[in-house]
């Protein structure tokens, strides 16, 4: 019994460190924006739940795979920052090759289950988000330039449209409107990380906004991305797509972000920066809710 239980520990921990490749945290947010758009792509009643299952699986085993490419190709990097340097690469508990074959499988498996079970169309856009994120951001954007996070945001925007696509095989201007949302919230977002990460990426030689430009510069940068995404964010109800329970929600998780943004740039400070960036997280999940609740006290 004692010689099984030492068997059984190794393989229990190796599962983890291959989940850790995975970004679970980052998937789940990813998969959840998906499935708000495979509900909001139905103008009554509800999806074909086969279809909802295997695309939210399908799209969660692709996203998985390109955030073990990215523990690749980063590997370097994670290990001397101190938010990734307790990944399993850096750690060296799993190594480039079990990863790479690792994300071949996962990837693979998604990418099929998206063909047979959902439709080519969103098997093809998911390969492609796939390709921006792992590769194009990845490889060549975030080493290259400050502007990384805004032109690699695209990928991080597509997955109401990945939903979208999987319920109607077409991607219409609503989906595209998700999309937008998405891609406006990414930037003050992911530099009120950076702010005060700063050290970590100027010691890891990434070329992040606060690093190339400065903080001062940064915060400015975040709070007028966050006037501009707060105007997107109303064009849902602008559009006809949702309704006032929408609106309301969005008037006052835009207002809030903006408020964390306007303090961060007249009176920085880590802490702030901190609560700025979980407050990012609330706000898009908060918002995507909205849409659903709306879309369907609306029918």
């Amino acid at each position: 019994m004692k010689a099984l239980r030492l068997d059984i520990q190794p393989f229990s921990l190796r599962l983890a460190n291959y989940l850790q490749l995975t970004k679970p945290r980052v998937v789940s947010l990813i998969v959840f924006c998906a499935v708000i758009g495979m509900f909001l792509a139905v103008p009554h009643g509800l999806p074909p739940m086969g279809v909802v299952l295997a695309a939210t699986v399908g799209i969660a085993l692709v996203a998985g795979a390109a955030a073990a490419v990215n523990c690749l190709v980063e590997q370097k990097i994670d290990a001397v920052m101190a938010r990734t340097r307790a990944r399993p690469l850096p750690r060296g508990e799993v190594n480039s090759l079990e990863t790479l074959a690792f994300s071949g499988v996962v990837g693979g498996a998604g990418l099929t289950t998206l063909y047979q079970w959902v439709n080519p169309l969103t098997m093809w856009l998911t390969l492609g988000t796939f390709i921006g994120y792992a590769v194009i951001y990845t490889v060549f954007l975030k080493p290259a330039t400050p502007q990384n996070i805004v032109i690699g945001g695209a990928s991080g925007a597509m997955p109401p449209v990945l939903g979208w696509a999987a319920v109607t095989g077409e991607v219409s201007s609503d989906a595209l409107l998700l999309f937008l949302i998405i891609f406006a919230w990414t930037p003050p977002h992911f530099w009120a990380l950076a702010l005060y990460r700063t050290q970590e990426y100027a010691k890891a030689g990434l070329p992040m906004l606060p690093v190339t430009h400065g903080a001062e510069y940064t915060r400015l940068q975040v709070f007028l991305y966050t006037i501009i995404l707060f105007a997107v964010t109303l064009l849902p109800f602008a559009s006809r797509m949702s309704g006032w329970i929408y609106l309301a929600a969005a008037v006052v998780l835009g207002g809030m972000f903006m408020a964390y943004a306007w303090r961060l740039m007249r009176a920085y400070s880590d802490d702030l920066a901190k609560r700025t960036f979980r407050f990012s997280l609330y706000h898009l999940s908060l918002l995507f809710a909205a849409l659903l609740v709306d879309h369907y006290v609306q029918l």
